[in-house]
């Protein structure tokens, strides 16, 4: 603070706190430092005006107390004298001088506000870089991979599914191949149940060539009777006749029986090798036909059943070869569906960080808007109190280049003329700089 009376040393110890202004720690709103002078009705004359001995009446009346925040003079307050003007002036000066030192101390006080906002982004934004741009590349090689492997179980899908299609037609080919079978196998019965009615039919043909032999037999040993007992008649009728009669009779000659009867004999045979050669050709044919029948159902009937089994093989093999395929498919579809319920969750808490992180991004937008807000004001508040600062220095340098430098006597005060107060100019500068 300024020790001496004269404006000019203020002035200038007001000029270097002005020039010493740096950053400053938080500060609050500003607020107008008033001394408890000001509080009453009445006004005290200015210590740099009371020398100089102005009359009544010649301050204008806004300097009243409340229109300004310095000491201010009512129309009819006294004049003190000679000896009060350096002590007023010293107050005032003091007055003022705290007033500026509160406006620097504002001034340093928001400055070290911004200083430290500023700070504050700066690390802010600093902390937030990692956050805002993310290293996701692991987890897009990762998805890249399962969409890989998903394409390759689609396609070993697609696969199997083709297998299953073309084992499902050989299966079907081997149903119509055994339902063949099945038709070839009805007609081998069919044919096996001909073949033994035949067998039937052979017997009774052969127990009926037996009956004919042996009626054959029997009329061969009836036949060697009847001669038999036919030459002991004609030899015994000769042995009675002899030689007593010889009847010559001129009639035709009497047929010889035993060539009737062999010609009977020999047309018998005919017929009947006729017959047995007719019935054992037939039966060759019959024999021969049912064995050739009989191979060639033997042949296809061991072709039937090595077909079968190779098909049963086949089927066997087939199906399970189907139950692994199908046990495959099922292992691979849970791999898939796992696989899928894993990395959608892993997507999901990814999104939620992301989520996360852009909820916080905004939320320091918001922050930076809202302290860019607050930095605006208070470059508006530095700019009017460096306003106002630059005015009451303006008007402290204007006040040492008025004031005299040797007071007045009383008797050379009462013929000047009445000048404006400089309190008047400074409450009036006050209230135009909010």
């Amino acid at each position: 603070m300024a020790s001496d009376c004269s404006p000019t040393g203020c002035s200038s110890e007001s000029s270097a706190r002005a020039s010493d202004c740096a950053l400053a720690s938080t500060c609050s709103a500003a607020t107008t430092c008033l001394p408890s002078a000001c509080a009453t009705s009445s006004c005290q004359t200015p210590s740099f005006l009371s020398g100089s001995r102005l009359p009544t009446g010649c301050l204008p009346p806004s300097c009243f107390a409340g229109s300004c925040n310095i000491p201010c003079v009512l129309g009819n307050c006294a004049w003190c004298e000679d000896g009060a003007f350096n002590s007023n002036e010293k107050e005032t000066m003091q007055f003022l001088n705290d007033r500026l030192a509160s406006y620097l101390e504002k001034v340093r006080g928001l400055e070290e506000l911004n200083a430290e906002l500023e700070c504050r982004i700066r690390e802010q934004s600093e902390e937030d870089v990692p956050l805002v741009c993310p290293d996701y590349q692991c987890y897009f090689d990762t998805i890249e991979d399962l969409q890989q492997k998903i394409l390759c179980t689609k396609a070993e899908n697609c696969r199997l599914a083709v297998q299953l299609d073309n084992c499902k037609l050989a299966a079907d080919d081997f149903r119509s191949k055994y339902k063949r079978y099945e038709s070839e196998l009805s007609l081998r019965q069919l044919v096996e149940t001909d073949i033994s009615g035949l067998h039937g039919i052979l017997g009774e043909l052969t127990v009926c060539r037996s009956d004919l032999e042996a009626h054959v037999e029997s009329l061969k040993d009836d036949l060697l009777c009847l001669k038999k007992s036919h030459e002991e008649e004609v030899n015994v009728l000769r042995g009675q006749l002899g030689d007593r009669l010889s009847v010559e009779l001129n009639t035709a000659p009497t047929t010889d029986l035993n060539r009737v009867l062999d010609e009977m004999r020999c047309q018998y045979e005919t017929v009947l090798a006729n017959n047995r050669r007719d019935v054992e050709e037939w039966f060759a044919v019959q024999t021969e036909e049912l064995n050739q029948q009989q191979l060639s159902s033997a042949e296809q009937l061991q072709g039937c059943q090595t077909e079968i089994l190779e098909l049963k093989r086949t089927a066997n093999a087939l199906e399970i070869e189907l139950q692994a395929q199908q046990s495959l498919t099922e292992s691979l579809e849970c791999t898939v569906a796992e696989t899928e319920a894993q990395y959608s969750s892993e997507l999901a808490q990814i999104q939620c960080l992301i989520d996360n992180v852009e909820n916080q991004l905004a939320e320091i937008r918001c922050d930076l808007e809202r302290q860019n807000q607050e930095y605006q004001v208070l470059l508006d508040t530095k700019a009017r109190l460096e306003c106002e600062i630059n005015t009451y220095r303006g008007l402290l340098d204007s006040e040492d280049s008025r004031l005299p430098c040797n007071p007045c006597s009383a008797t050379s005060t009462s013929n000047n003329t009445c000048e404006p107060c400089s309190a008047y100019i400074i409450c009036t500068v006050e209230n135009s700089c909010p």
